[in-house]
């Protein structure tokens, strides 16, 4: 059954409040009724997702309803059933939030149970299945044991894909991650970019299905067929199922990597790791023993490391030609050594890839600080401060936002000091400005802007006096309060550069 469906039964009494043709489309696997304020590990591809709106409050923020509904997005959800009994109606912030992250919402009156809805959508079910031919809406016997095989042979997901659908005659089928990177597509599949793949994947064209299995919000698998009936929705699960076990068995291997990577990043971590060591590390990661190298630092919101280091591989796996190695440290930072192709430019990659895998969890601010080259191991410890110092930089740039920055990014004091910790710019902002630092009262405001314009007039009198629309004498009478309220002398260079720095660092 679809979504609209559910509309067609007047016995329900349900109301749309938000959908589009499309989404109300979708096929319909099952229903989760839940509360939960991130019900997103609860959830399969497909259901409907009831909720009585328990976990919402009328003085909560955007942010709240904003994480519910990413989740469900993420999860694959087919659409939200918001119950009118707690609130006396479905707030105008959750019909808000399904609109921008387009998970279709439709609202449930109080005198209408879920557990009617429940019966209504699996009656429906079975009586579709019961009306259809068995054999039409499950894989074969010989293509799930042909494939049962490949997956034994350890094939590519390019050769398990074009089996799975050719006794449907090989429709036009990718599989994909969130970020809309392309794993593998049939023969008849053109290449798909990846913007364009992240626009199918969450604008409801097509049929999506969500791969099964132990990953985070950027690495999720998708199987995405461009038409709607290009194959029947239970040989799509089964055909799930068998890509499930392929993850299961890839990230399996990965594990014995992401070990490698960990210790690797430790080690230069530490600043202090001799040569054989250090090889050694870089041998057990998989990555060359000479460079060039570029290192990496990410970060997602101040959460654990394990976020980050999911966003930054899938980042860097879209670049398939530059081996590199991914672990997490304790402080929380996902830190990638890359053996860099000295004339790609790392940066601008993730700088076009971030704002696909910021949208994977538009909530939780992502940021990736990166190096210059090290050509060779031993300054691999630099450039992770390097890396590090230009993540600062990202951070106070967007905070709430997302954000590459690289050294090379750090071309103006403004950057340059972007990079260095807030406690450390306002003690030295109101160590240099002194009592103007304070500003509390109107002269010392009005001080403040003489010495911003000043500075920005290159030191002219006369254009200073110009632009805040005084006499040249007044002009020249603030500056000497300046000066004697900082102890600087706006005649030389070095004072003028101090006090530069200072407000920038406000």
């Amino acid at each position: 059954m679809h979504v609209e469906d559910l509309l067609r039964l007047d016995s329900l009494e349900l109301t749309l409040l938000w959908g589009e043709s499309a989404l109300l489309a979708r096929d319909v696997s099952g229903v989760t009724a839940t509360d939960l304020e991130d019900p997103e590990r609860f959830l399969q591809p497909g259901e409907l997702v009831l909720s009585g709106l328990v976990w919402w409050s009328p003085g909560d923020d955007h942010a709240k309803v904003d994480r519910f509904v990413s989740a469900l997005r993420s999860a694959g959800a087919a659409a939200l059933l918001a119950g009118e009994e707690t609130h006396g109606a479905v707030p105008d912030v959750l019909v808000d939030a399904c609109r921008e992250h387009r998970i279709a919402l439709i609202a449930v009156p109080a005198q209408t149970t879920f557990r009617a809805i429940t019966e209504a959508v699996y009656l429906r079910q079975w009586g579709d299945l019961s009306r259809r031919p068995t054999g039409h809406y499950a894989l074969p016997e010989n293509v799930r044991t042909e494939l049962a095989g490949l997956l034994a042979e350890d094939a590519a997901p390019d050769a398990l894909l074009d089996r799975a659908f050719a006794h449907l005659g090989g429709p036009a089928c990718y599989l994909l991650t969130a970020t809309g990177r392309e794993i593998a597509r049939t023969p008849a599949a053109p290449p798909l970019p990846a913007h364009q793949a992240v626009r199918e994947l969450t604008g409801g064209t097509g049929t999506s299905l969500r791969i099964d299995g132990d990953c985070g919000p950027y690495d999720s698998w998708h199987l995405h067929l461009g038409g709607e009936a290009d194959a029947p929705p239970r040989v799509l699960h089964d055909i799930a199922d068998v890509f499930a076990q392929y993850r299961h068995r890839l990230d399996r291997g990965r594990a014995a990597g992401r070990r490698a990577a960990d210790a690797l990043v430790t080690l230069i971590d530490t600043a202090a790791a001799d040569g054989t060591a250090l090889d050694a590390a870089l041998h057990a990661a998989g990555l060359p023993a000479a460079g060039p190298y570029r290192v990496v630092v990410a970060s997602v919101g101040g959460e654990e490391s394990e976020g980050a280091v999911g966003a930054l591989a899938e980042a860097l796996r879209h670049s398939p030609g530059e081996p590199f190695a991914v672990g997490g440290l304790p402080s929380g930072e996902a830190v990638a050594v890359v053996h860099a192709d000295p004339g790609a430019e790392t940066r601008t990659a993730l700088r076009e890839l971030w704002p696909g895998l910021h949208g994977c969890r538009p909530q939780a601010p992502l940021h990736a600080g990166v190096s210059a080259l090290a050509t060779a191991p031993d300054g691999l410890d630099s450039a992770l401060s390097q890396a590090r110092y230009a993540l600062a930089a990202a951070r106070a740039e967007a905070p709430k936002d997302a954000r590459v920055t690289s050294v090379g990014d750090l071309t103006t004091l403004g950057s340059l000091l972007a990079g260095v910790p807030a406690e450390v710019r306002a003690a030295f902002s109101s160590r240099v400005l002194g009592p103007l630092a304070r500003a509390g009262s109107t002269s010392h405001r009005m001080l403040l802007e003489t010495l911003e314009v000043f500075l920005a007039q290159h030191g002219s009198w006369a254009r200073t006096a110009e632009t805040l629309h005084l006499h040249v004498n007044t002009v020249h009478y603030r500056i000497q309060r300046i000066e004697v309220l900082t102890g600087r002398d706006l005649s030389r260079l070095d004072h003028k550069l101090d006090l530069h720095a200072a407000l920038l660092c406000r």
